[in-house]
């Protein structure tokens, strides 16, 4: 049994639908589905059962489930200790802007129970580097939001956040249980430095271009609101002070939280990594 068919089974498992496992997988859905039935013929048990609506488990699908994550929790334990005694001690992580989400902190107390023995250091940047110092080889893996330039990366969603305008609170607009983009055609935007990913600057300004102030950092974001009225866009969620609101942006793709690293990067901390992650999310 091949540990690959066992990880393309998990992702089939716990999306419960082979397109979207397709896409966490960073493959296409024929051969994902031939794999499936390739381990199905191997255990000689039907795993999922089929519908237009998507897959659910079977009872052996789901003792498999089990199973198989445990042995590949122990295959990227073997990983990790084996990197150890490598010399391999130490991950740094880019960290985009907002250390304080929900899903870091369950992400760093399941890394640590998983892997007491690896350094972790956390490298936050700010808002002109959606990638967090990959490209310049500053971390081995970033937590970011996209989209941004993948060229050269690897780039795995964890979670798709729907995002809302940044407001004041007596803004006539801060009312609105949901915003359209038009409906802030004639406000000023905060905008980033030039030379920023233009990928990443069309999203956060709503894909055309804007007049307003350039910032670097989400505080800076957040006084450029509270002292001129700017408008931004941030996704839901987040803390804010009584004085800001967020309302809903109902027209806007949600912005990927996303864990990416630089293609064919040997580090098998990465993979645990990224693994961990994926769960942390997820719950």
């Amino acid at each position: 049994m091949e540990l690959r068919l066992l990880r393309y089974f998990v992702a089939v498992a716990e999306e419960l639908h082979f397109g979207r496992a397709a896409a966490r997988l960073h493959m296409s859905q024929p051969p994902l589905s031939r794999a499936i039935k390739q381990l199905e013929t191997d255990l000689g048990a039907a795993l999922l059962h089929r519908s237009a609506a998507g897959v659910t488990l079977t009872p052996a699908g789901a003792v498999l489930l089990d199973e198989a994550r445990t042995l590949l929790d122990r295959v990227e334990q073997v990983r990790v200790r084996v990197a150890a005694a490598a010399g391999a001690t130490t991950i740094t992580v880019g960290i985009l802007g907002d250390s304080a989400d929900r899903g870091i902190t369950q992400l760093a107390a399941a890394y640590r129970r998983r892997h007491p023995g690896v350094e972790v250091r956390i490298r936050e940047t700010d808002l002109t580097d959606p990638t967090c110092g990959l490209r310049a080889g500053l971390v081995d893996v970033a937590l970011t939001h996209g989209p941004f330039d993948e060229t050269g990366l690897t780039v795995h969603e964890l979670r798709a956040d729907p995002v809302g305008a940044v407001l004041r609170a007596d803004d006539p607009l801060a009312r609105r249980d949901r915003l359209k983009l038009a409906d802030l055609a004639d406000r000023r935007w905060f905008r980033f430095p030039d030379g920023t990913d233009p990928i990443w600057q069309s999203y956060w300004s709503g894909g055309e271009p804007r007049e307003g102030p350039v910032v670097r950092a989400v505080q800076e974001c957040l006084q450029a609101v509270l002292w001129n009225g700017t408008v931004g866009m941030t996704p839901l969620g987040h803390d804010l002070p009584e004085e800001l609101t967020v309302v809903p942006l109902i027209d806007l793709a949600p912005s990927r939280v996303v864990a990416a690293w630089n293609e064919g990067d040997p580090n098998p901390l990465i993979r645990s990594f990224v693994q961990i992650a994926t769960a942390a999310y997820r719950d």
